[in-house]
């Protein structure tokens, strides 16, 4: 079977983004986002190597990765797995929009 390519939507990247950024700007220093963004894609290769590592979610199609205080989002198909959104567990659950 082929490598599965991880394909990151529009709405993760932003996610992404804004939470690397918010950690750089309050520490004053991007070491902590260089962590962070270190561990987010080495759960990654785990995820390519066994993509049914994530929980079920209410969505069938769509699977939860615990990163710490985040849950990445992501659906898996034949070729591709693709990241929906990055969640912060601490946030209100009510404002969370998966597609």
């Amino acid at each position: 079977m082929a490598k599965r390519k991880v394909v990151w939507s529009h709405q993760a990247r932003i996610k992404l983004i804004e939470i690397l950024t918010y950690f750089a700007d309050r520490n004053k220093s991007k070491l902590y986002s260089e962590k962070l963004y270190k561990r987010i894609n080495n759960e990654l290769k785990l995820l390519v190597k066994q993509p049914d590592l994530g929980i079920k979610t209410e969505i069938d199609s769509v699977r939860g990765l615990i990163i710490g205080d985040y849950i990445l989002f992501y659906e898996i198909t034949a070729d591709k797995i693709i990241i929906h959104t990055l969640w912060d567990s601490k946030q209100n659950p009510q404002d969370l929009k998966i597609n």
